[in-house]
């Protein structure tokens, strides 16, 4: 258990270095280049560098709740993943709304993306036969 502990800190460690380095380079050049015309050279800086805060907060969350995750979720790691995510679906179903949503506006958003997954799939079940 200590060990289980130790190695989500780690890892949770690493994850912030590398969301810093992905920030600093994808936010600061994207971000920047798409904020600079509407508010301006310093406050589109400010926005890369709350965007950068925001999200080095939601991923060290995430790896803290899976170093310790509270007692109402302990009792659900018997159950298979897609049991737990129709759990999440019934008990949320506005969340579950916006997930398929998001992954509505990707799949429409890049539609070869979208083309090589459904191509993959059908080739997976087609090896099964």
């Amino acid at each position: 258990m200590i060990l289980r502990k130790a190695i989500y800190y780690v890892t949770a460690v690493v994850s912030l270095a590398a969301t810093a380095v992905i920030c600093v380079v994808f936010l600061a050049l994207a971000l920047h280049a798409a904020v600079k015309p509407a508010v301006g050279e310093a406050w589109a800086g400010v926005v890369v560098a709350g965007a950068a805060v925001l999200l080095a907060a939601g991923i060290s969350g995430v790896m803290l709740l899976r170093a310790a995750p509270p007692k109402s979720l302990r009792h659900q790691e018997h159950k298979d993943l897609s049991s737990r995510m129709f759990e999440l679906a019934q008990a949320k179903p506005l969340v579950a709304l916006g997930i398929v949503g998001a992954m509505a506006a990707v799949a429409l958003k890049n539609p070869r993306t979208t083309a090589t997954v459904v191509s993959a799939l059908m080739a997976g079940r087609a090896t099964k036969k």
